[in-house]
Formats: structure tokens, sequence, C-alpha cells
């Protein structure tokens, strides 16, 4: 078996399995789905080459470490997004404002919230966005934080009492 066929077998185990999440951050970074998946596909790529020479202790905050980086450099090379193009995280299933009611009122309310929290995230600073959303979204620990945006732990800290502190005060301000 050659060292190509071993990091093939290697990605499909620690790689894959994290795809979603690899997605679901190019797309809150990116803010649509057709850039997140040449994102996705970029950082698999890289991801696939790196395994032939690295060993992976924390496959997830790794994959999400690469997409991140993929998506900068993507983001570098065009305009930032509009609050419209941050994404659907109700229908992803995260950073639900409300769980959508049977009657339309309800789901009213949450679409409009909803909107309102895609627009505060939107207007986050990208260190503080992909913090949060690495965090609150994605479950990574302040030190996997750390290593993926490449800040101390301090300022992974910073950053999201930052960003809480925004969104709060930008969601306050709509209501």
């Amino acid at each position: 078996m050659t060292a190509s066929d071993l990091a093939r077998r290697r990605f499909a185990a620690v790689a894959l399995p994290h795809l979603d999440a690899a997605y679901s951050l190019a797309k809150s970074l990116a803010g649509n789905g057709a850039d997140a998946e040449d994102i996705v596909q970029e950082a698999c790529l890289r991801a696939l080459a790196a395994l032939e020479t690295q060993q992976v202790e924390k496959p997830r905050a790794w994959m999400l470490t690469i997409t991140r980086n993929v998506a900068l450099t993507f983001l570098s090379r065009r305009a930032p997004p509009s609050p419209a193009d941050i994404g659907d995280l109700e229908r992803d299933g995260r950073l639900s404002a409300a769980e959508p009611g049977p009657d339309a009122e309800t789901r009213l309310i949450a679409a409009d919230e909803g909107a309102a929290l895609r627009g505060a995230l939107a207007e986050l600073p990208l260190a503080l966005r992909e913090t949060l959303l690495m965090r609150a979204v994605h479950g990574l620990s302040y030190r996997d934080i750390a290593v993926a945006t490449a800040a101390p732990v301090g300022t992974v800290m910073s950053r999201l009492a930052r960003a809480r502190a925004a969104l709060a005060q930008a969601l306050g301000a709509k209501k």
C-alpha cells in the first residue's frame, strides 16, 4: 500500500466525519452555499495532502482550522458579505432564535428574529464572527479556537465576550 493510499484511508477516518461542520463554518464565513462548497473542496484537498505527513490529534479542530484558513484566503479576494448572505443558521439547526411553533404568528416572529440574528452576525468583524461561530456553533474549546486562529487563549476569550456583547446590543436595539 502506497503512502497516498494510506493518506486516503486516514482522510476517510479523520476528515470525512467533520465535513458537515466544515461546510457549516465555510458557509457562515463566506455567506453562501456555492462558495462554501468551493472552500470545503479546497480544504479537503489540503487535508488529504497534509495527512501524508502529519499526525492529527484533534480531527474536528484540525479540519475546521484548514477550512477557516481556506475561507480567509477566499474572503480576502472578494467583498464582505451582506446580512442576507450570512446563511440560514436556523435551517442548519444552529443559533435558532426560537423554535417555530405550529401557528403562523410564532413562525413569523421566529423568522424575524432569525433575520435579525443573521444581520447582527454579518455586522461583526470577521475575527469576532469566526470565533463566535467556532465556539457556539461548532463547540470548539478555547484552546482549539486559539490554535485555529493563531491567537492566544486570552484573545479568544476577549473576542467571544466582545462578539456576545455586540450581538446582545444589536439584537436589543432592534426590539
